[in-house]
């Protein structure tokens, strides 16, 4: 069925691409472009491409990056349950390349949900210094805090504030910071053919004054030399170039980058904006008809010089040795080494928090860090974000179930299975990786997986 675009739009793009415009067009009847992030966090890559049961070819921009096949369903398989990889769409892939952040920085996602940049960039971060990722929208800010647990992530805090909020408490904070903005969706229009029905050029003007609003804060909460990537889904140089034009003649300690151009990606475009600033060319554009991948703008900005951050105030640490006692004694009995450092207790659930942290006194906080699980009277029940991001050799006891097995369909849809050893806790393993817990009793494992992930239906 032919997309129906809307009349503006195609008009639009008509006057900016010019010569361009008839293969443009010619993208949409195309297939949609398929991709999956690989979590190394988890899984190696050489490992993950053996064991791989789907049909993969690599994404030239980003080392994990891999397309899959039509007939592959890789958002329906218990290496999905188990966060070995993060479907995404492939341009999507380049903006988290980009920001490419270090292990032990500070790095903020600050429009983050669904999470598919914040796990790429926790990914590079390999479990060392702090990411903070924050989404505006209450029910998003829930499935960002979702994938951020399923792919094992330990150093996230993930928080339901505004820009503005957010640029108050950490002032020149970040090494790194992704502002992945809210946008008109025009390069997403084959993927998500709601965004196609949303879309007018009065929405596209609403954006950028958004987008304008979101740098500006970004901007404040970058250290001096630090580095701020922004990127869009959309085509509209009032969104792209024209936003970056005019942040970058507000804030004159910033410059673009110049940053390594992939195949089949063009340059931003300083002659589509009135009085654009001369280092646009700098920028990326990622066009449909260019490479498999969906539209997408990304400019990488550096911050050259600005105001030392303020005086920072640490978190509230939790710290009664009676209380943790459970915790300490579960650790002793289940663990070859318990996790350790400053702890949270927001009511009976504890969390391990990430370093170098502030204090998240009066934001909105949906995941304070790393949540170990509860405390209860006297004993403590570990949490599933603690069974993704354990490995088996950290374990005393693991059950390992094969991914061919009715077993591991049991256990994805909450039954208990039968089981010899000791009793106790279980990492339960789908071939050697961590996906939830169980507990052994009388030659039962009954079934920890989490009672809103579970599976119905037929596979």
């Amino acid at each position: 069925m032919e997309m129906e675009l809307p009349k503006d739009f195609r008009n639009k793009m008509r006057d900016l691409l010019k010569d361009e415009y008839e293969d443009f067009m010619k993208s949409y009847e195309d297939h949609k472009a398929q991709g999956l992030r690989v979590n190394t966090l988890k899984i190696d890559m050489e490992e993950f491409q053996k064991m791989s049961p789907f049909h993969l070819d690599k994404i030239p921009w980003v080392k994990e990056g891999f397309y899959y096949g039509d007939i592959d369903r890789p958002g329906k398989h218990p290496y999905h349950e188990a966060g070995l990889y993060y479907i995404q769409e492939p341009s999507a892939m380049a903006a988290g390349e980009l920001v490419d952040p270090q292990p032990g920085e500070r790095v903020l996602d600050l429009c983050a949900a669904p999470g598919g940049k914040t796990t790429h960039m926790a990914a590079r971060m390999q479990q060392q210094g702090f990411l903070l990722t924050n989404e505006i929208h209450p029910a998003r800010a829930k499935i960002l805090s979702q994938n951020v647990e399923r792919m094992g992530i330990t150093n996230a805090v993930v928080t339901n504030e505004t820009p503005a909020r957010l640029a108050e408490r950490f002032p020149g904070y970040f090494d790194r910071i992704l502002v992945d903005a809210p946008c008109s969706g025009e390069g997403m229009f084959r993927k998500d053919p709601d965004a196609c029905a949303e879309w007018s050029l009065e929405n596209v003007a609403v954006c950028a004054g958004r987008q304008m609003d979101i740098l500006e804060h970004a901007g404040t909460m970058l250290r001096p030399g630090g580095r701020l990537v922004y990127s869009t889904c959309t085509f509209s140089p009032e969104e792209n170039e024209g936003i970056i034009s005019q942040f970058l003649k507000k804030n004159s300690n910033f410059e673009v980058e110049d940053i390594q151009v992939f195949e089949g990606f063009d340059r931003g475009r300083r002659d589509w904006v009135p009085e654009g600033v001369a280092d646009l060319e700098k920028t990326i554009r990622i066009w449909p008809h260019h490479v498999q991948g969906e539209g997408h703008y990304i400019a990488v900005l550096r911050k050259t010089d600005g105001a030392e951050h303020g005086k920072w105030k640490g978190p509230k640490v939790f710290t009664d040795k009676k209380t943790l006692k459970s915790y300490f004694q579960f650790a002793e009995e289940n663990l070859r080494e318990a996790p350790t450092g400053e702890f949270l207790l927001f009511g009976e659930q504890l969390y391990l928090l990430p370093e170098g942290m502030l204090s998240l006194e009066n934001l909105k906080v949906v995941r304070p860090g790393w949540h170990l699980g509860t405390i209860k009277k006297n004993r403590f029940e570990p949490s599933h974000a603690m069974a993704l991001a354990l490995k088996g050799e950290q374990v005393k006891h693991k059950w390992n179930l094969p991914v061919d097995s009715r077993d591991i369909l049991a256990f994805l849809k909450g039954e208990s299975l039968e089981a010899e050893g000791p009793k106790g806790w279980y990492l339960v393993e789908v071939d050697g990786y961590s996906i939830g817990w169980g507990k052994l009793s009388d030659r039962t494992l009954k079934n920890h997986y989490p009672k809103g992930l579970r599976w119905t239906g037929n596979y």
